[in-house]
Order: C-alpha cells, then sequence, then structure tokens
C-alpha cells in the first residue's frame, strides 16, 4: 500500500481509502459482516476510513465506531457533515448551529473522542462561507477534530472559501472529496487544478462510476433493470435511454485497455485516479468482503503512458461521459427567480 501526505496536514494516509456509505441498511444491514470488512481493510495497511453522518441515519458511523474499538489509534477517520438528520427545521446545512449539535452525534457514534478529518458534504448557499470556517476552526482549538475539508464543492466556491479564510485569518479547508472515474473525468477541468494549486488533497469517490465500471454491464448483454445497482437507478443503466449508449461504447474500449495490460476493468477502474497528481486518496465503498478483494487488485496497477493516451482517446480529459450524481445543484439551477430579472425592473422604453 502507498502513502501519501493529506493536504499538507502532515497525516499520511493510504492511497486507498475505505468508504462506508454502503454499510448499514442501505447496503450491508450485517454489523458484523461490515466489522470483517474494516478489519481486512485495515489488515492489507489502509489506514483512512471515511463515512457521513447521513449515511443509513447514522447507522454507518455506529458500525465504523463499533470495528475500530481497539484501532482507533491506527485510523484516520474521517466523517462529513450537511443533509438532513430527522424531520424539522435547523437539522441540517452548514451553519454553527446545527454543526456544533452534530459533531457531537458523530462523536458518539464512532466511539472517539476526535475526527481527523471532518467534512462538509455539499456547499450551503443559506450560510456565509465565513460563519462555516469558522465553526470549524473553533472545533480544531477545542480539540473535536483535527482538520476539515469540504465534499463535492464547484472549483469557484473552493476558491471563494480559500479567500474567505485568507482574508479573515481563518482556518482553511485542507481537502477536497470529488467524484473522478474514468468516466466522469470533468473535474479535471477545473476542481483538480484548483485543489492542487492550493496545496490540498483530494480524495475522489466513485472510482467505479456508479457500478458501470464493474464489468457487469456491456454493450450488447442483458442488464437487469430490476436488481442492484440498476433496481436503485434504472436510468443510468437503461441501454433504451439516451446518454447510456456512450457509456457502454467507452466500456466496450475500456475494457479492452484491461485486457492489455492484464487487469480488470474494475481494477483499471480503481487504479486511474490515481495517476492524477493531485489525488490523495481513492475512496473505495465495497458492500462485500469479495468486493473489497477484487476491487483492492487494482492497487498493484500502474498505468503507463502509453495506457493514459489511450484512455484519453476514449474519454478526453476534462469530459463527462455521464453526469454523477452528486445529489447538489447550484441554487441558481434550482431556483428559477434566480435566472429571470424581475419585470419591474425594467425600465419602460422612452
Amino acid at each position: 500500500m502507498r502513502y501519501r501526505v493529506l493536504g499538507g496536514t502532515g497525516i499520511e494516509v493510504s492511497a486507498y481509502c475505505l468508504g462506508t456509505m454502503m454499510f448499514g441498511s442501505i447496503g450491508n444491514p450485517d454489523h458484523d459482516d461490515c466489522a470483517r470488512i474494516i478489519h481486512s481493510a485495515l489488515d492489507r495497511g489502509i489506514n483512512f476510513v471515511d463515512t457521513a453522518d447521513m449515511y443509513s441515519a447514522g447507522e454507518s458511523e455506529e458500525i465504523v465506531g463499533k470495528a475500530l474499538h481497539g484501532r482507533r489509534d491506527d485510523v484516520v477517520l474521517a466523517t462529513k457533515v450537511h443533509f438532513p438528520m430527522g424531520e424539522g427545521r435547523n437539522r441540517g446545512g452548514n451553519s454553527r448551529r446545527w454543526i456544533v449539535r452534530e459533531v457531537e452525534e458523530s462523536l458518539r457514534r464512532l466511539r472517539t473522542d476526535w475526527i481527523d478529518l471532518y467534512q462538509v458534504h455539499r456547499p450551503d448557499h443559506t450560510t456565509d462561507v465565513e460563519e462555516t470556517l469558522s465553526v470549524l476552526g473553533d472545533l480544531v482549538r477545542a480539540g473535536k477534530i483535527r482538520a476539515f475539508g469540504c465534499s463535492t464543492f464547484p472549483a469557484e466556491e473552493i476558491v471563494e472559501a480559500h479567500h474567505v479564510a485568507e482574508r479573515r485569518g481563518l482556518q482553511r479547508f485542507r481537502t477536497e472529496q470529488p467524484p473522478y472515474s474514468l468516466l466522469a473525468r470533468g473535474v479535471e477541468a477545473n476542481v483538480l487544478p484548483v485543489v492542487e494549486r492550493l496545496g490540498m488533497g483530494a480524495l475522489t469517490w466513485s472510482p467505479l462510476a456508479s457500478g458501470f465500471l464493474t464489468g457487469r454491464y456491456r454493450k450488447g448483454g442483458p442488464i437487469d433493470l430490476g436488481s442492484g445497482r440498476p433496481a436503485l437507478h434504472p436510468a443510468r443503466f437503461d441501454p433504451a435511454l439516451p446518454g447510456n449508449a456512450a457509456k457502454l461504447d467507452a466500456v466496450e474500449e475500456l475494457v479492452g485497455v484491461a485486457e492489455r495490460l492484464g487487469c480488470t476493468l474494475p481494477e483499471l477502474a480503481v487504479a486511474f485516479p490515481l495517476a492524477h497528481p493531485a489525488v490523495t486518496s481513492v475512496i473505495i465503498g465495497p458492500r462485500t468482503l469479495g468486493q473489497l478483494d477484487d476491487t483492492l487488485k487494482g492497487a498493484s496497477v500502474v498505468l503507463d503512458d502509453a495506457a493514459l493516451d489511450r484512455i484519453d482517446e476514449i474519454v478526453p480529459p476534462g469530459t463527462n461521459v455521464y453526469q454523477p450524481d452528486g445529489a447538489w445543484r447550484p441554487a441558481h439551477l434550482t431556483d428559477s427567480a434566480r435566472r429571470r430579472r424581475p419585470r419591474a425592473c425594467d425600465r419602460a422604453a422612452g
């Protein structure tokens, strides 16, 4: 296992990070089996574990907390805050009020006194970023967290947060967690260059493109839309829908690259993000021990220039064959009033 320094913090993390989104009711509800997956990952050199408060409504954090008993000091533990936790107002977002409350809940579920990396899961345009940075800095000084970062932020908001921190004398985001895969390379155009320029770490997620790069879904082959990942998001896999044909065509070409390298498509997929100089660690999210075994085989795959050049021909740098589901869209796109000038503001002619 290779190790890299996390965003200038001096903390060394494994090049692969165990993501736990699939632990709990949303994926694997067997807590003992999930613990075995965590222990196996640690035994193979992974020292970085990523979760979030909203994964299975806190159940994932509880599973991780139990599994790390007796091994906490050897693990760099990351979690996130932002998405609503339960019904009612002020139970989500990036406000001081919510973060101060929810960090205590995460600490309780994780059975720990501190969180190594606390991440803002998505932007929140109702909260001034200065407010968010201020409370996160307070949590560092209180010893509840060691460092903090952001997740799935657009490049311009990362830059804004950096400038606000600099102007106000606040601590800054140390990491960003963007989606990045062979089929979703859009972050190469802006997010990854910004992260690299600002000295941040990048923890990339969804290297298997929501399951599309597992090798199970091939052009002309059967795709059961009623089971597995296709059942959760059939529009991503239905070959009859526009856009999916391009994904299937790219997969066929990428399978050829993998075969020439003597590896499988999933192994190629998890090796690819690490080839980018801005990437610190790639988050893998197995649901079963077998999936962990298959995924970690890609840790030994090193892509040469010929392979990367061929990948560039199949999916050009900085482009997306599909749009990764970030579960967030800018307010200026979701709120039509922000895109339309009120008629009263227009001056009458003459």
